[in-house]
């Protein structure tokens, strides 16, 4: 499971200004292999006149500290982009075909025991439950796929084991 969002530089600033991209990052994150392509050099956002290119550097490296496991690749053209798309696609794809651990951690082949609290052998709540604990919470939550860590996080700081008398 891999995912490249592409993007021209005026997509990019419209996303990053208007706050989708952040979305768009949290969502990345929270698959296996995931990237975002720029089809420009990193150099344009300094030569932006409609929007400050320190707005655009400040907020693209704050992005990049939230969300290190989704690279930011400025590629110079539009076929250069493809190109590298392409090979990280590629490469993705050879990783989860020859990767038997991460196979297994993302597409489980048999149903697995649920995971136990040492504690208080409560097993772990379904995805779904996390979902509308989060949605009751005031949390965004994906509609599907995998639940970001802080998500999870969230909801084990707020049901913290119990012990058994």
């Amino acid at each position: 499971m891999a995912s490249v969002e592409r993007k021209s530089l005026a997509d990019l600033v419209g996303s990053l200004t208007g706050g989708k991209l952040r979305f768009a990052l949290a969502e990345l994150a929270a698959l296996p292999r995931a990237a975002v392509v720029v089809e420009d050099r990193y150099s344009a956002v300094f030569k932006l006149d409609r929007v400050r290119p320190a707005v655009v550097a400040d907020g693209l490296a704050e992005l990049q500290i939230r969300y290190p496991e989704v690279p930011i690749v400025f590629c110079e053209t539009r076929q250069l982009a493809e190109e590298w798309t392409y090979r990280y696609l590629a490469a993705a794809r050879q990783w989860f075909e020859t990767e038997e651990a991460a196979r297994q951690r993302i597409t489980p082949t048999v149903q697995e025991e649920p995971a136990v609290d040492g504690a208080g052998g409560v097993p772990e709540p379904s995805t779904a439950e996390v979902r509308a604990w989060a949605r009751e919470q005031g949390i965004s939550v994906p509609d599907r796929g995998r639940l970001r860590p802080d998500i999870w996080a969230a909801w084990h700081a707020a049901h913290p084991p119990t012990t058994s008398p």
